[in-house]
């Protein structure tokens, strides 16, 4: 090929096809043609450069001009044109590796077209090689850098997701410091500030060996140290040695050796224009902060600033609310004789959103005490206020001496008159410790459980009325009450729904839970309130309030030379019976005198149906051993009737009316007394005697 042509006298000109071989070479570029019928390749100066031949050692073939390729990339190569001829393709185009003469690794791109003649068989293939150091270089860069905002972006991502979850400043410190936290924000160790005052608190850190740092969890805001002085000055601090800033801070010159680190971050957070706090970010084997680098530790500061805001502003208003709903409630517990009494509180978490539920116990003559538990509509400080109204209004009418239904009545005619649309629910109770009686009203309220000495559960049916205000608004201010008996050592649980309202079941499913975690808790009444705290609260979880209210009255078993045991048979519990036999015959094998058994549990359960069946309501049984002046045992069936019992003579074919008959044949004497609002039928058994009868 001629390098340039001349046309007469004068200067060589330049061809066009030389011409443009000259830029290609210029541009680190060279052609190459080959002829598939020879095996020849044909390659010009430029090319012989990208490739780094000499004119002496190149063959002119296809092996020849791979001299200086990677065997692999040689190979790949081979296939990708062996492939386009066979396919009937028309170009190609690879990137290959040449190993320069002086040590050095080329990245050389190779294109070419597939020449066919007329039918359709590749005669050669011209294309041209040039140099792609630069532009892959290029490429590498750009796709480092782009490595780099994708993890950057990655890691405001993941911490913006972390820290929205986060409510409370202890929720941020966890966020900012559980597992997995120090790798999601790109750094080696953290320490978090929190301004107080004129002091700096260090609130949170994370990081090998910067336990050392909490020597000085407080600090003076004065400057002194790297943090408090960027949060001073507001200015962000990028420092690659920490060595360095012992000259200028001397308090933290005792700390550097100690520290693993060798960067960190020094960031102000500025929240609403003013400095809350400070972050560090520590780093190992980091030399430098490149722009992103800082922007993205500013971004960082930027959302954990607006986070930890957020969680200041929730604890202060948690705060303000949890404190205006402990105002409301008593203050201390009156102390009671014959029974202890425990109370629980647990308050929702959900900042001002707390709820109006609330209890009171409220001292009462005759050694009688008022019991509540009670939820105003609604979980805001609104509620919390009306709650503690109406606390104070029912204790008001509770404590001049009403009845509960009149105590809730008037409580609801109190509320209609508040300038409220709020409703509350209601449990009220009156308790005499002295003998047993509870007169009990609902206010659209969950009813009393009560636990009975051999371990048994079981809600009364407590009569109720409307919700009190609703009750008012639609006059129906008709509390009908229910006369219960607690026995000695019997407990009763009052508490609102908070406590027994599980996610996603039913009620009755949270009310099985609560009899089944009464059951099996202990006997005093704190001790159970701890228990059903821990097994039922914790278990539903925290979305609301809860009130608790459990009272014991004081077990009564006499004593060593006159035992005594007391039970309750409902009404309604076909069970009861059967217990109560069994415990009458335990009772008297641990008293030493079993041969009784027989006889006494005939006569107790003669006793317990006739007060079960001709009264209203259940009955109280309790079994003692008189020991003077012979030792005897005593039956008594207690019932809130006070028509007496009348021993009649049935005849031949009645299939009632023998009972009585029954239990003058068995004991030695029994008879009848006025109990308060009702009765008490006895019956007595000498020990080792034999019975006769008397009225």
């Amino acid at each position: 090929m001629a390098a340039a042509e001349r046309d007469g006298p004068g200067p060589a000109r330049r061809t066009p096809v030389t011409d443009a071989g000259e830029r290609l070479a210029l541009n680190g570029m060279g052609s190459f043609e080959w002829d598939l019928g020879t095996g020849t390749v044909a390659l010009d100066a430029a090319a012989m450069t990208v490739f780094d031949l000499e004119p002496g050692e190149y063959d002119g073939t296809a092996e020849g001009a791979a001299l200086r390729m990677r065997p692999e990339d040689a190979a790949r190569l081979r296939e990708t044109i062996a492939r386009v001829l066979a396919e009937g393709g028309e170009t190609f185009g690879a990137y290959v590796t040449v190993h320069r003469r002086d040590g050095s690794d080329q990245w050389t791109h190779t294109m070419g077209r597939v020449v066919r003649g007329g039918d359709g068989q590749a005669l050669h293939i011209a294309g041209i090689v040039r140099d792609a150091a630069a532009e892959l270089a290029h490429a590498t860069l750009l796709r480092k850098l782009e490595a780099a905002r994708a993890q950057q972006t990655t890691i405001v991502q993941r911490t913006t997701e972390a820290l929205s979850r986060a409510v409370t400043v202890d929720d941020v410190t966890a966020a900012l410091t559980g597992a997995g936290a120090l790798e999601r924000l790109g750094a080696d160790g953290l320490a978090l500030g929190l301004v107080e005052g004129g002091t700096m608190k260090i609130i949170a850190l994370s990081g090998e060996s910067l336990e050392i740092l909490s020597e000085r969890r407080f600090t003076r805001l004065d400057g002194s140290l790297p943090l408090s002085h960027a949060v001073l000055t507001r200015q962000a601090r990028f420092v690659t040695s920490l060595t360095d800033l012992g000259g200028e801070f001397p308090l933290l010159a005792d700390y550097l050796g100690r520290i693993r680190f060798d960067a960190a971050a020094y960031l102000p957070l500025i929240a609403q224009a003013k400095a809350i706090g400070g972050l560090v970010l520590f780093y190992r084997r980091r030399e430098e902060f490149s722009p992103e680098e800082r922007n993205l530790c500013l971004g960082l500061a930027g959302i954990v600033a607006q986070s930890l805001q957020r969680a200041l502003l929730f604890d202060q208003e948690r705060e303000f609310a949890t404190g205006l709903q402990a105002a409301m409630l008593p203050r201390r517990i009156p102390e009671i004789s014959g029974g202890e009494i425990a109370v629980r509180y647990h308050a929702a978490w959900s900042g001002r959103e707390v709820g109006g539920d609330w209890y009171d116990v409220i001292a009462l003559p005759r050694n009688r005490v008022g019991i509540v538990v009670g939820d105003v509509q609604g979980h805001d400080t609104h509620a919390a206020a009306i709650m503690g109204q109406l606390r104070i209004a029912l204790r008001a009418y509770a404590g001049e001496g009403h009845p509960p239904s009149t105590v809730l009545a008037r409580a609801s005619r109190f509320l209609a008159e508040l300038d409220t649309e709020r409703f509350a629910t209601c449990m009220y109770a009156q308790v005499d410790l002295e003998t047993g009686g509870v007169r009990a009203v609902r206010a659209g309220h969950l009813g009393p459980l009560i636990r009975h000495t051999d371990g048994r559960t079981g809600w009364p049916n407590v009569r109720g009325g409307l919700p009190l205000g609703l009750a008012s608004a639609f006059e129906q201010e008709e509390f009908p009450e229910t006369q219960l008996d607690l026995v000695p050592g019997e407990t009763l649980v009052l508490c609102t729904d908070g406590l027994v309202e599980e996610p996603g079941t039913t009620i009755t499913a949270g009310m099985d839970a609560l009899a089944h975690a009464v059951r099996s808790g202990p006997q005093e009444a704190g001790a159970l309130a701890d228990h059903l705290s821990d097994r039922l609260w914790e278990r539903w979880g925290s979305g609301d309030d809860v009130a608790l209210l459990v009272l014991r009255r004081a077990p009564d078993p006499g004593t060593h030379r006159a035992p005594r045991i007391h039970q309750y048979i409902h009404q309604a519990d076909p069970e009861g019976l059967s217990e109560a036999r069994y415990a009458l015959r335990q009772a008297l094998r641990d008293w030493g005198v079993p041969e009784l058994a027989d006889d006494v549990e005939v006569a107790a359960g003669e006793l317990l149906v006739n007060a079960l069946l001709h009264t209203d309501g259940g009955a109280v049984l309790t079994m003692e051993v008189l020991p003077e002046p012979v030792r005897r045992i005593r039956l008594w069936v207690k019932d809130r009737s006070s028509v007496w019992p009348r021993r009649r003579t049935p005849g031949e074919a009645a299939t009632t009316g023998r009972g009585l008959l029954l239990v003058d044949a068995l004991a030695t004497h029994w008879g009848v007394e006025s109990r308060g609002d009702g009765k008490a039928v006895w019956c007595e058994f000498d020990v080792g005697g034999s019975p006769r009868s008397a009225g």
